[in-house]
């Protein structure tokens, strides 16, 4: 991250990451939204329809889960297009913290549809109806193959951030949604157990529940103004002390992250008797940016003796 030195009398220095205009990455991850949310919103439809007709809840599940998908790939995508936007005074990190919240947002909605699919599940195995397995397998199959593409196109390029992330954990689940009702259908053609239906949807809203508290508490650590992952501000202090020339000591170390790809550091050190200050910040920075991956770092340092 491009780094922008700027001295301020007492030996204030601000390091700031390169701007916030559009990139490739954020371009590519927009597209990749934007896809997955016309073919996850195509097949809604045809899943809702195919599970009312069919009686499934395993369908009824899937095709809830995919109508939050196309809302959170919807919302995912503009926080995108926000991020893009410049800092101005009134928010000087511009808008690069919505995409978090975003997943956040993405994160609780995981939760509800989980518990909603094991309470819809009790009621069935409590009073089990009819299901059609032959539409059921049909509509199942189609899903299957509307996910896999979606997941495929919003993982391609690699991880991503976490907005994209906790959008892609949503098509997962949805993904695996489509199995257990392909694989229900395929019971009960096979043997006309209807209870593998609801059965099914447990485990889905199971494996659900697992991904809704990965992405939210992620999220949650980054909106509480949590450490960057890997940093712990007293191994960082003593590194600075004792690979940086010229540091006597440093202390009141704190570190946060805007986005994941934007951690941010304020820290204050204290220069060895002789030593340059300005040279002495310059050299903190760079060890921050080369040793923690730190492009955005504001630095006091105060000659020996004024601390």
């Amino acid at each position: 991250m491009a780094q922008h030195g700027h001295d301020h009398g007492h030996g204030h220095g601000h390091g700031h990451g390169g701007g916030h205009g559009p990139s490739h990455a954020h371009g590519a991850s927009e597209r990749a939204l934007g896809v997955a949310a016309l073919l996850t919103g195509t097949f809604l439809v045809a899943e809702v329809v195919g599970g009312l007709v069919s009686g499934s809840l395993a369908l009824l599940a899937d095709a809830g889960h995919m109508l939050t998908d196309v809302a959170s790939l919807v919302l995912a995508w503009v926080a995108l297009r926000l991020a893009r936007r410049p800092a101005t005074w009134k928010r000087t990190y511009g808008f690069d913290r919505l995409s978090v919240l975003a997943a956040f947002v993405n994160g609780l909605a995981l939760f509800v549809i989980a518990v909603w699919i094991a309470v819809e599940a009790w009621e069935r195995l409590r009073d089990p109806g009819p299901v059609l397995g032959g539409v059921m397998l049909w509509i199942a199959l189609g899903g299957l193959v509307v996910n896999i593409a979606a997941f495929w196109v919003l993982t391609r390029g690699g991880p991503g951030n976490l907005n994209l992330r906790a959008a892609a954990l949503h098509v997962a689940g949805d993904l695996l949604g489509s199995v257990a009702a392909l694989g229900a259908a395929l019971v009960i053609l096979g043997t006309g157990w209807t209870p593998i239906d609801p059965l099914l949807s447990v485990l889905v809203a199971l494996i659900l529940l697992r991904s809704a508290w990965r992405v939210v508490a992620e999220s949650g650590h980054i909106l509480l103004e949590g450490a960057p992952a890997g940093f712990d501000a007293r191994e960082v202090a003593a590194d600075l002390t004792a690979q940086v020339p010229g540091v006597a000591r440093v202390h009141h170390v704190h570190a946060w992250s805007i986005t994941e790809e934007r951690p941010m550091v304020t820290l204050e050190a204290e220069a060895a008797p002789g030593a340059d200050p300005r040279a002495v910040r310059r050299a903190l920075k760079a060890r921050l940016r080369d040793r923690w991956a730190v492009g955005h770092a504001t630095v006091e340092v105060d000659e020996a003796g004024e601390a």
